[in-house]
């Protein structure tokens, strides 16, 4: 069971537990079984959290609040996660920023010249990276290049 869990994707130590308690497992078979994945090195939060953080935010387009908020979700300890998220190059972030708000921009229907569809479109922008975990100062910074450039 352990081992197909593993196979779908890397958990968490916190994950794999929660996961075989949840199936049902005695205590005692959920420490074994979880002593046997460490010993094969199987379980190692600080290679999963590294791992989570370089894919959820090249790939989806996570800011560094969503990842830290992914990752305690997780079970990881504060001192892992602020490793993990320390790997994060802020100018790669701040491109991904840019990158995401020009593609939604795309998409939006507004005309850039009119305040009020300029307003609309920067709260949307603004709302759309702040829910991917951007902090407020890059997302300030970003729609307001992105609108900038765009007219």
């Amino acid at each position: 069971m352990a081992l197909r869990l593993l196979g779908v994707r890397a958990r968490s130590r916190h994950e794999m537990r929660e996961r075989l308690l949840r199936r049902g497992f005695d205590d005692d078979v959920v420490n074994d079984v979880m002593a046997r994945l460490d010993r094969a090195g199987l379980l190692d939060d600080t290679d999963f959290a590294s791992e989570w953080v370089r894919s959820r935010h090249s790939h989806s387009g996570r800011g560094r609040i969503a990842l830290k908020q992914e990752l305690r979700s997780k079970g990881i300890d504060t001192e892992v996660i602020d490793e993990a998220l320390a790997g994060i190059d802020p100018d790669a972030e701040r491109a991904n920023a840019v990158t995401i708000a020009n593609k939604k921009l795309a998409t939006m229907d507004v005309d850039l010249t009119d305040r009020a569809d300029r307003d609309k479109a920067f709260r949307r922008l603004a709302g759309m990276l702040s829910r991917r975990g951007y902090d407020q100062s890059t997302v300030i910074e970003v729609v307001g290049e992105v609108l900038r450039t765009a007219t």
